[in-house]
């Protein structure tokens, strides 16, 4: 069976792609991508990603979820709080047979983000809240964990998670090693192109626990230009190059863990086919 490329974490309901998103698809599906895992980073999102399931119910496979850092005025950023959920809890519930996966959740401890030890105990409080949900609902998690690796693996193995994926992970092979005792998945972005600092990451995580993404519309090959779906082609090559593979034996295995990893995605999208 052709699973095509599973873009495991990508931003489809961004505005960036408002203009031109039928081009954007056309794209993605020339290159071979079967199936989108588009995420949400808050609950004003969650209509426009099941709108796209609808426009597109053999390619857009939807999560939702609240992210660690919410928008604060113009270009700021804040750490969540638990009011910031409160809209957002009813949704999973009404929308459940529709969800792949919970996220993008996580946590996000960098300093300007996270200054205050309240501000990391109220991402933490909410990540919590969403790990909840997703073992009610028996779903997996789509994770963000920025300079905080260590406790937000820890923090799901406490909670008894075991399916999830971590997505643009960046922290140490120790740490990911942990994730991977876990049985969780990692993804990369094409942007690990210009990091080698990632390729001993990459190296060291069993292909078997390896996933693709784009995280568009960011973390593309160049940081001043939007990414999009297309671009997976680029992350695939890349893995294949540090790994010592042919991007056919990534491509394929990567898709199969995304399945095995988000079981409804691929009843959601080859259902529709």
């Amino acid at each position: 069976m052709d699973y095509g490329f599973v873009d495991c974490h990508c931003h489809v309901s961004a505005c960036e792609f408002e203009e031109d998103l039928e081009d954007v698809i056309q794209r993605s599906r020339q290159v071979g991508v079967k199936t989108l895992v588009a995420v949400t980073e808050e609950v004003g999102e969650f209509d426009r990603v099941l709108q796209l399931q609808e426009r597109y119910p053999d390619l857009v496979a939807p999560c939702l979820g609240v992210h660690p850092l919410q928008a604060g005025g113009g270009s700021e950023q804040r750490s969540v709080k638990l009011q910031d959920l409160d809209a957002a809890l009813p949704m999973f519930y009404k929308h459940r047979e529709r969800l792949v996966a919970i996220g993008e959740i996580g946590l996000d401890f960098t300093p300007w983000c996270a200054p205050t030890e309240q501000d990391r105990h109220d991402q933490m409080s909410v990540f919590i809240k969403q790990l909840n949900v997703a073992k009610e609902l028996d779903l997996p998690v789509n994770v963000h964990s920025r300079s905080a690796a260590k406790v937000t693996i820890a923090t799901m193995r406490e909670q008894g998670i075991s399916r999830a994926l971590l997505h643009n992970f960046a922290g140490k092979p120790s740490v990911a090693l942990e994730g991977v005792k876990a049985g969780y998945f990692f993804s990369f972005p094409p942007a690990v192109c210009r990091n080698q600092q990632r390729d001993k990451l990459i190296k060291q995580i069993p292909l078997e626990h390896i996933c693709l993404e784009t995280d568009s519309p960011a973390l593309g090959l160049d940081k001043h230009v939007r990414n999009e779906p297309s671009n997976i082609v680029l992350c695939c090559q890349r893995i294949a190059d540090v790994k010592g593979l042919s991007p056919q034996t990534v491509q394929l295995v990567t898709a199969q863990n995304a399945f095995r990893l988000f079981p409804g995605a691929k009843t959601h999208t080859h259902k529709a086919m």
